[in-house]
């Protein structure tokens, strides 16, 4: 239980990393209250598509990532992260990713700072 937490809370820090530097990724909130919660919800979101649906994609594209030396891995992180912007749209969170090309900038952005936090925060059971 306490490695999903951490792990949510790496997402949570990653995306609103992204968030801060990248003007096409919004997160709006009326309070800084509302916003956090949002942030973890969308976290949980990012991470339940990253659960569910990167294994498959990562499976069908495997001829992909043995070709591109696993560039295409950009790629997917884009794509889930536009999944996850297009999960919020139906849920009614207010997050939202603009275009395909800030959803690459971002899913790198995201990449390397969830995988700092992860290094950083504590793992165990």
């Amino acid at each position: 239980m306490k490695n999903f937490v951490v792990k949510t809370i790496a997402n949570a820090g990653a995306l609103a990393v992204a968030i801060w530097l990248l003007q096409d990724i919004t997160l709006t909130g009326h309070s800084t209250g509302r916003k956090v919660l949002t942030l973890i919800v969308v976290a949980l979101l990012f991470g339940l598509v990253n659960f569910v649906v990167k294994p498959v994609v990562k499976l069908l594209t495997l001829p992909l990532f043995i070709l591109t030396l696993g560039l295409i891995t950009l790629v997917v992180n884009a794509l889930m992260l536009m999944l996850t912007s297009w999960l919020a749209g139906v849920l009614d969170v207010s997050f939202h990713v603009e275009g395909f090309w800030t959803a690459v900038l971002g899913g790198l952005i995201i990449s390397v700072v969830s995988w700092a936090l992860n290094v950083v925060l504590p793992d165990e059971d």
